[in-house]
């Protein structure tokens, strides 16, 4: 996978970036403090799953040094869980998803397809998450069609990376899983050919960046997954992963983000100890499940290379 180097954060931290920092600063201790006296997760119909799920996923991140947002919104069970869904992390590779979708939004607004060349470009982004696609899909969408899909969509927290440095764009777990609620169910922004295109690669992705929201799922349903892995001199390892999952019944989606993790190992763990916890409780009967990952010959690389960064 090619490597596209981007600037350090600490170069580009302005006022509002400086209270994000702040806040991202006391994130650990703030996670376990909020969590203990808000459900993290909920439902009407099943209260006490819900309940086991927040327990759960509390015991997961205990004794963790990962800084850790969630959201979960499983429409067949009513289950909903949020942990700080407001904080924002630079995105890595997750934003891929959302370049996609707001190419193809723009190219139904003009009344044209993807060509042959953005297929194959789009296919190379999502499937092996490669930069270089990335970056010129970026740059033929524009800055000005990405917002407008950030508009449409109600993705309202997410802010783009400067110039071409997408893998900076700050997301936010609310945002995130608005989009996945965006591309498995109808609605005015993307038709349902493009949605399909966006979550077929998704499900297609290789399988050794399939790690993270999928841990614990079962294997009968169709996993549809995005993942982004990068570090900073500040705030460690960025590990993040947003899935939706379909099929056998179910009808689901995961979004995981994550910093100050002092490996991608470390990170990964981190996610996939939370996803099991989620998973498990939406599925309790499922007697086969999707394994957690373990290191491949891709972890330790940065998804993208940041000057001064180990």
């Amino acid at each position: 996978m090619s490597i596209r180097r981007i600037p350090s954060t600490a170069g580009r931290i302005n006022a509002a970036g400086l209270a994000l920092a702040l806040v991202a600063a006391a994130a650990p201790a703030a996670t376990t403090a909020a969590a203990s006296t808000t459900p993290i997760c909920q439902s009407a119909k099943h209260p006490v799953v819900a309940a086991k799920m927040s327990t759960g996923i509390l015991a997961a991140l205990r004794g963790r040094s990962s800084a850790v947002g969630l959201a979960v919104d499983d429409r067949v069970n009513g289950i909903t869980c949020k942990l700080h869904p407001h904080w924002h992390f630079d995105s890595a590779s997750v934003v891929k998803a959302t370049i996609l979708s707001a190419l193809l939004r723009r190219l139904q607004q003009e009344h044209r397809g993807l060509t042959a060349a953005q297929r194959a470009l789009a296919t190379k982004m999502i499937e092996v998450s490669d930069n270089d696609a990335a970056s010129t899909l970026w740059d033929e969408t524009g800055r000005t069609a990405l917002q407008h899909f950030l508009d449409l969509a109600g993705m309202n927290e997410t802010q783009l990376g400067p110039g071409g440095y997408w893998g900076l764009t700050q997301i936010t777990a609310h945002d995130e899983l608005t989009l996945l609620k965006l591309l498995t169910s109808t609605n005015t922004v993307l038709t349902a050919a493009s949605r399909d295109y966006v979550l077929g690669l998704m499900a297609k992705v290789v399988s050794y960046e399939r790690w993270g929201v999928p841990a614990g799922a079962p294997t009968d349903v169709t996993v549809h997954v995005k993942n982004g892995w990068l570090p900073q001199p500040t705030h460690g390892w960025r590990i993040n992963s947003i899935g939706s999952f379909s099929g056998a019944g179910h009808d689901y989606m995961i979004v995981v983000l994550s910093m100050d993790n002092p490996t991608m190992a470390y990170g990964v763990d981190t996610v996939q100890k939370v996803a099991e916890v989620i998973n498990h409780g939406i599925s309790p009967r499922a007697t086969s499940v999707i394994p957690a990952a373990g290191p491949n010959r891709t972890w330790g690389q940065p998804d993208e290379q940041i000057p001064g960064a180990g």
